[in-house]
Parts: structure tokens; sequence; C-alpha cells
């Protein structure tokens, strides 16, 4: 239904194909309500999803209540050194989730977080847990994620926010090599963060001693019931001492999660800042296929200048690395990252992504949740996600803290 032609200001520019812009930007939707779709390419066992969920312009800066923090970071009882290293980072005032979290997990109590992604969870617990390791080297923390990026990303902060503080991570994940993670776990490591799998496996071999920590993190806690690993995590957890400090954040409550919280923690402070159901900074829309080619009209909206750093989410491997291979055949800068790539080959796109080397990453849901990429302009949902949650994950990829995203999914 877009009607505005596009100009060759980009090479692989097509005249002719045709959008229609907002006067304040975005793509219109036009006269349809869609009541005659039924959410266009759907798979097996996928989940309908009314269109019009699709589509919610981004709240104007000025109308977006202020969030004035109850603490600065130099605030929080945390060693001088801890703060030279957070405010290195460029940290100055906390998240909603930050401010209120720290304080409970510096006094020892066990926390329910529950955020909207992108809103800093993961300084929330490491920030305090690491002031709490330095003033007791004796202490070991687990942390326990859904993805190996994640846990790559956690490690990495972890790393910043140490230095010079004299502690030691290892991160365990699957799809990488087993041997130098068993060398790694032969020393003593402050910080062990993993994922579901791989930590059982080493648990299995004697590598990880659960006795050894006393304190434990479940970050994007339902992501991991999505994935089918809520009986590693229970493994994981009845191994553990029964008196421990647990954390548990989630992106979203259900049913099953609060089955969690009740079988892992012991009279949790409950902090939410959930804000709503997708960020509020984050204008979205979609784009009313009908019967034109995919690839065409995506290849259209990536010629576009505003267009400059897109994940592109895909339901499939093998249809990612497909459509991967075609935008770079067709002189786009693309990369790929889903299951069937190599743990190696994963980082590799992702580091060139981010330093801005490619302008397109093409994803399966693995990316959807937990990745902090900065400057993501559109995430384009080239297929359909099979839940509205994952449809909340996936366009949490742009509109990161206070910057303003669009998101575009293609519809029947």
């Amino acid at each position: 239904m877009y009607q505005k032609s596009f100009s060759n200001s980009r090479p692989g520019a097509r005249p002719g194909h045709s959008f229609n812009k907002h006067k304040k930007g975005g793509f219109s939707r036009g006269p349809s309500k869609f009541s005659n779709s039924r959410g266009g390419n759907r798979g097996p066992g996928q989940q309908y999803i009314d269109p019009s969920k699709f589509i919610n312009k981004a709240v104007i800066t000025e109308e977006v209540v202020h969030f004035v923090p109850e603490h600065a970071f130099t605030d929080f009882d945390i060693g001088d050194a801890l703060k030279r290293n957070v405010v290195a980072k460029g940290y100055t005032n906390p998240t909603p989730i930050q401010d209120r979290t720290i304080p409970h997990v510096l006094k020892g109590q066990d926390v329910v977080g529950i955020a909207n992604t992108g809103t800093g969870k993961t300084a929330a617990f490491l920030i305090p847990l690491i002031d709490k390791v330095v003033k007791n080297p004796k202490e070991q923390v687990l942390v326990i994620v859904p993805t190996r990026e994640l846990a790559l990303q956690i490690e990495q902060e972890f790393k910043a926010l140490t230095k010079g503080l004299k502690l030691f991570s290892v991160c365990v994940v699957g799809g990488a090599s087993i041997v130098p993670q068993l060398k790694a776990l032969k020393y003593k490591n402050h910080f062990v963060i993993g994922t579901p799998g791989r930590l059982k496996d080493l648990i299995e071999r004697g590598n990880i001693r659960l006795n050894d920590f006393s304190t434990l993190v479940l970050d994007e806690a339902d992501r991991m019931l999505d994935m089918g690993f809520v009986n590693d995590m229970r493994y994981v957890v009845k191994g553990m001492p029964a008196v421990r400090h647990t954390l548990f954040f989630s992106a979203t409550i259900t049913r099953e999660v609060e089955t969690l919280i009740n079988e892992f923690l012991k009279e949790p402070v409950r902090i939410s800042v959930k804000t709503g159901d997708t960020a509020k900074n984050v204008d979205q829309d979609v784009v009313r296929v009908q019967g034109k080619p995919k690839l065409d009209i995506l290849h259209d909206l990536l010629t576009q200048q505003e267009f400059n750093k897109v994940i592109i989410f895909g339901r499939t491997k093998h249809g990612v690395e497909k459509l991967s291979q075609m935008l770079t055949d067709r002189g786009f800068k693309a990369e790929s990252i889903h299951g069937n790539k190599s743990h190696g080959q994963r980082q590799r796109a992702l580091k060139a992504f981010k330093e801005n080397q490619v302008q397109v990453l093409v994803a399966t849901d693995v990316a959807a949740r937990g990745l902090d990429i900065d400057g993501v302009s559109h995430v384009i949902n080239y297929d359909l996600p099979t839940t509205y949650d994952d449809y909340v994950h996936r366009i949490g990829r742009t509109g990161r803290g206070t910057k303003k995203g669009k998101a575009l999914t293609f519809v029947e």
C-alpha cells in the first residue's frame, strides 16, 4: 500500500517501487484495518497475532515521564575501586531496574526483577554482586542465561567492571569447544557464566561443584523456559546449597515463571519497572506484501539512507542463511547468525555488525534476547514471529535506552 517512490541516492535502488510515509516518519498502514488478513506467512504451530499489534507510533520524548532515580551510582554502598570502574563505563544515573534492585541485592535479599528488554538488567545484578565478592573473595557466583551471546556479553561487562579488582570469570557455553572451558575451570573463578546445557554437562563431569556457589543469577528466565531448559535449570538449582542468594530476572511473568519463582527463591523482593508490552520509543508499523516479491520490497527499504544498521529476523536457520546470501548477491553488506553457525562464526558476524562493517544482520530468534547493540536503526520482521512475546523481544533490539528506533513487520 506504500506509495512513495524511492530515489537512487544509494546503489541498487529500483526506481518506481512505492511506499507511503507518514508526515512524521514511519510507514502508513493504508486504509485497511486488516479485516481480511490472518497475519500472513505463518508457519506450523505459529500463534495468530493480530497485525494491528505490530502498529504503534513511538511516544514523543516530551510526553514520556522523566525518571528521576533515587540514587546516583556514587551513592551506593560499594567499594571505591568499583565505583571508579562504574564511572569509567560512563554510568552516572541508574536506570529504574538498577536504581531499585541494587540496594536489595547489596542487602543480600532474593530479588525477582521484571523489566523491559534493554533497561540495564545486567549491571543491576553485576555491580552489587561484584561488590559482594570483593568484600568476601571466597564467594562464588553462578549466572545462568539462555544463549551464548548473552553469556559473552555479560562476561564482557564483568571484565569492564572488575578492572584492577583481581576477580576472575569463566564463560561456559554450548557451541564452543569445551577444552578451553575445562582448562579455565581448573583455576579459581569468582563468576561462572553459562548456558544450561553446557553447565549441566560440566557439573556431571565434576568440573563444576555446585556446593561452591552461594549466589545464583537466573537471567532471561522466561526465555530459558521457552527454549526447553526448565529441567536443566531445576537440575542446577537442586544441586546448590539450600541457603543461597538468588536473583531472578524475566521480561514476562507467566504461570510457569511464577512456579519457578516459588521453587527457587525465598521471600523475594519483587521489583517491576515494566512499562508496557513493547518499548514506547520504538515506532512500529507493517509492510503489506500483497503479492509483491518480499525480497524486492526488502531491497528497496534497505537502499534508503535511514536504514543504516538493520537486524532482519527470519523463522528458520536455512531461510536466514539464504536471505543473507541473496542480500550479499544484491550488493548489500550482510552477515547472518543462527544455530547452524559455529560459536566463532557467530561472534565474528556480531563483531562486524557492532563495528558497522556490515549494514545488515539476518538472524533467527536466537538473537532476539539480551543482545545489546548500539545504534540499531531498524528491526525488520521478514518472517512473522512465532509468538507475540518473541515479537516484543525482537523489536527490543532497536530503540535501546532513550534512543528512538523503528520496527517493520511484513504481512501478507
